[in-house]
């Protein structure tokens, strides 16, 4: 069994919390940026080559992402106010814009309240809606940005399928992490 070699110095607990912190603020950054520059007529275009009898939309997808994020916070956090669901037969992208800015919003005091070293914290376990829970922390945040992440990576293939690429420097620009943290008003760099 492999096991991670230890670093001659580990980095203060604060440090890292801090640094996911950022990380999924940044996130919805990356959401953020994909709707922007969705075109309009790939919102609700059907997959192509799908034998599904509802294949997801652009639209579905991004519900899908914040509805999941809901799941979440009734689950882990019932104590913080939950925006309204997105129907992902009906939301605009406007809608869903302006649902992934409060989902996030309140995933990120979520993940703050897990990540603290703080014993009087109220986020204590992860509960993904289904399986066993786990104890919050890292993981928890790992398993919520690689959602999100692996979710972005279908939009932009179901995009290019569609014939609606999205410009490069825009999809590349999920990956300008120095930037969007620039962006999001952070005065260090992604550490």
């Amino acid at each position: 069994m492999l096991t991670p070699a230890q670093p001659s110095a580990s980095p203060p607990a604060d440090d890292i919390r801090t640094v996911l912190i950022e990380t999924y603020a940044v996130n919805d950054a990356m959401n953020q940026n994909l709707l922007a520059h969705i075109n309009p007529k790939a919102w609700r275009a059907q997959p192509p080559n799908v034998k599904r009898k509802a294949p997801r939309t652009i639209a579905a997808i991004f519900a899908h992402m914040h509805n999941n994020r809901l799941m979440w916070l009734r689950y882990c956090a019932p104590h913080l106010k939950s925006p309204a669901r997105l129907d992902p037969g009906r939301c605009t992208m406007k809608q869903a814009a302006a649902a992934h800015r409060k989902s996030a919003a309140q995933c990120l005091r979520m993940l703050t309240d897990a990540l603290s070293a703080s014993p009087d914290r109220k986020v204590k376990k992860f509960y993904r809606g289904w399986g066993r829970p786990w104890p919050a922390g890292g993981t928890m945040f790992a398993y919520m940005f690689s959602h999100e992440a692996h979710h972005r990576g279908q939009i932009l293939m179901l995009a290019h399928q569609l014939g609606y690429r999205i410009p490069v420097e825009t999809a590349a620009g999920i990956w300008h992490w120095d930037k969007l943290w620039k962006e999001h008003g952070f005065t260090t760099r992604p550490r």
